[in-house]
């Protein structure tokens, strides 16, 4: 496996323990249970910023161009799969958010949407790592040759620099800890 391939599979790691609490607060809410909308909000920045911004903005920007260039289609393909999981999830996100306030002043059809949302997001992210971690991640190790998985890499850290800016990566991570104590 590349370094490239790794580091995705290990922040599909951390994003699978984010999505673990989202999931477990989404019942909590559903059951009438309170969740605090501070934490909540926590946890979209946490997708917005690592989930989006920068691991899926390798995938878009690096992994899969480079598949396409080996032949691998986008669309009728993995990658067209890939492509549009990742916008079913920020429609997710969307959904959160714009449910999130209501949430926040007791509003019930809110509290619903939002579970809702959360449930939605949660499930679509672990069919999505699954798909890229058993299928898409060894392709590539296959398809691409030495060079271009290094160059791959040194894209990767340049997208982690330039998105997510100094110490920004690190403290997505230290979300993880506070995020999974919201699902207790």
């Amino acid at each position: 496996m590349s370094e490239a391939t790794q580091q995705l599979m290990s922040e599909h790691r951390a994003i699978e323990r984010v999505i673990g609490a989202l999931d477990k607060a989404a019942d909590k809410i559903s059951a009438g249970e309170t969740v605090a909308p501070a934490t909540i909000e926590r946890a979209l920045q946490f997708i917005r910023g690592f989930a989006d911004q920068c691991h899926h903005a390798k995938e878009e920007a690096v992994l899969f161009p480079a598949l396409g260039r080996h032949g691998v289609p986008r669309e009728m393909g993995p990658i067209g799969v890939m492509l549009a999981d990742h916008e079913q999830g920020r429609a997710y996100v969307k959904g959160m958010s714009a449910a999130l306030p209501g949430y926040a002043a007791g509003d019930p059809t809110a509290r619903a949407q939002l579970a809702e949302n959360m449930h939605g997001y949660a499930g679509l992210l672990r069919s999505h790592i699954a798909k890229e971690d058993n299928v898409l991640y060894p392709l590539s190790d296959r398809a691409l040759s030495a060079e271009e998985k290094a160059a791959m890499f040194e894209e990767f850290e340049r997208i982690e620099r330039e998105m997510t800016g100094p110490g920004e990566h690190e403290r997505h991570l230290a979300l993880i800890e506070e995020l999974e104590a919201m699902a207790r």
